[in-house]
């Protein structure tokens, strides 16, 4: 019996990543520029300069006739009514998507006025959504973080899974003696790491495929989502990259246990072992606990010899019992805490795999470099009890402070 394959690009999922506003704009160039491949990339602003130098493949300036081209002026309720403006021209350029991530800075004008709007139409033309944003720094003033709250709880209700890094936890990361505009293109970093980990896992063919099934069967409903990333050298690095990955600084202060379901991104060299793998997955399924799915994929770049990078982003938070402690923790107000490894022990449990029946080609890669191999295994979910959803809040009680136009402007 003979099969036949159509070797076309509808053999693949397709996605494509919405960077909404100076934020998003920002997040969507740094993901090109880092030659993110097999998505398609889409810029929407009320900034006709910025959306000059975007290097996006589909460019959208919403609001004309309201803002002029001049930006959304940090009012959220300006951002929104853009939006409105050209709703059908951001509808039809999310049409045909499987999956579709929405990145922006939430806490200005155009992006947390806009970016709800455009997670509703990429639902309504049926892609699994994902948002990836920032919470803004403390130091920006209580008006911004209270405007950045409202969007990040009314986005909620139009993603299937929310990923929220909150700026303020960067300082924990890099320090405060770092230059401002390095400080902001970190956060450009932690945006790509979150939606580098989950797309590769789809983009990437190796001997055993994770299929986009798997992946929308952790983050479909998903609801509030963590994200934690790691990176270790060697030959203890498959324990100090997982360890720092569930005990990450970017974790604001809230445990990975409770999740309903995990995704972890593993990349290495060619010296990546069995044995790194094996590790990396049982430190990672002692924190979340028995009752969670794990699906998790391994992507070999030669760059990375001697060296293991884990991203973890962990969803269904609001489905189980940590519901309530999830959503205490994230309303508190965070502290930049010093960077700690979590001393998480390794337990022996066996691991079941699960082979792909139908191949799927591979995505396009960068002509610089040769498409990685990737393996997947997946751990079993029994449901757990669910809970009511409860929206964010910030109850940090800080002055207004004003912040330069030429700053805002690369956070709107």
């Amino acid at each position: 019996m003979n099969f036949e394959f159509e070797d076309s690009a509808s053999q693949n999922a397709r996605m494509k990543v919405v960077g909404v506003g100076g934020g998003g704009g920002n997040a969507v160039n740094r993901m090109i520029e880092e030659r993110l491949s097999g998505v398609e990339f889409i810029s929407i602003n009320t900034d006709a300069q910025a959306l000059l130098n975007s290097k996006s493949d589909v460019k959208i300036q919403i609001g004309k006739k309201l803002t002029r081209g001049l930006g959304a002026g940090a009012r959220p309720e300006i951002g929104k009514q853009a939006v409105e403006e050209n709703r059908d021209e951001v509808s039809r350029v999310l049409t045909n998507s499987d999956l579709v991530f929405v990145t922006c800075g939430m806490g200005g004008g155009t992006g947390t006025g806009a970016a709800p709007t455009v997670c509703e139409l990429a639902r309504e033309a049926g892609a699994l959504t994902v948002g990836i944003v920032t919470r803004p720094f403390l130091f920006e003033g209580r008006k911004r973080l209270r405007q950045a709250e409202l969007g990040i709880a009314e986005m909620r209700k139009h993603v299937d899974t929310m990923i929220v890094v909150p700026n303020e936890r960067l300082l924990a990361v890099v320090g405060k003696g770092i230059p401002f505009h390095d400080a902001l293109k970190k956060a450009d970093e932690v945006l790509l790491h979150a939606t580098q980990g989950i797309s590769t896992l789809i983009t990437v063919t190796g001997l055993v495929n994770v299929d986009f099934a798997d992946v929308r069967t952790v983050m479909q409903e998903g609801g509030s989502a963590l994200m934690g990333t790691g990176i270790g050298r060697g030959e203890s690095r498959a324990t100090d990259a997982a360890q720092q990955a569930i005990a990450s600084p970017l974790l604001d202060n809230v445990s990975v246990s409770g999740a309903t379901g995990v995704l972890v991104n593993i990349t290495g060299g060619d010296d990546l072992t069995l044995g790194d793998v094996h590790q990396i997955v049982e430190i990672v399924k002692d924190a979340v606990g028995e009752e969670a799915e794990i699906i998790f994929g391994t992507v070999n770049e030669k760059a990375m010899q001697g060296e293991c990078r884990v991203t973890v982003i962990a969803t269904g938070f609001d489905k189980s019992p940590a519901a309530s402690a999830f959503a205490a923790s994230t309303a508190a107000t965070p502290t930049p805490p010093s960077p700690q490894k979590m001393g998480t022990p390794v337990i022996q449990l066996p691991i079941r795999s699960r082979s792909v029946a139908h191949p799927r080609s591979a995505q396009p890669q960068s002509p610089s470099a040769p498409p990685p191999d990737i393996s997947r295994r997946v751990t079993p979910l029994s449901p757990p009890a669910s809970l009511p959803e409860k929206a964010d809040s910030n109850g940090q009680d800080l002055s207004d402070m004003e912040i330069p136009t030429f700053i805002r402007r690369q956070m709107d």
